[in-house]
């Protein structure tokens, strides 16, 4: 089993989420907030893999300038129009 040690101020919050009745035990609210570290670990990953793949595309010149928003604007559009159809 492991052994967590709290300081006063993270005891003191764990008690404020049980009283508020947000959490049963102290036992659920490290379960939750290890559930929002494996959410957050699992979005960090999906973005790295993201940089990296646009990263990958710029080094082997897959990628689109443009010189105005409108451009931008125009080119998405046109992709939409070309989905619906």
């Amino acid at each position: 089993m492991t052994t967590i040690r709290l300081n006063a101020a993270e005891e003191a919050f764990i008690e404020q989420q049980i009283k508020a009745g947000y959490y049963h035990n102290a036992n659920d609210v490290v379960q939750a907030g290890l559930e929002l570290l494996r959410e957050r670990e699992a979005k960090m990953v999906k973005l790295r893999a993201l940089i990296q793949e646009g990263e990958h595309d710029i080094e082997t010149g897959r990628l689109v300038s443009f010189d105005s928003a409108e451009e931008l604007t125009a080119l998405i559009l046109q992709a939409v129009a070309e989905t619906d159809n």
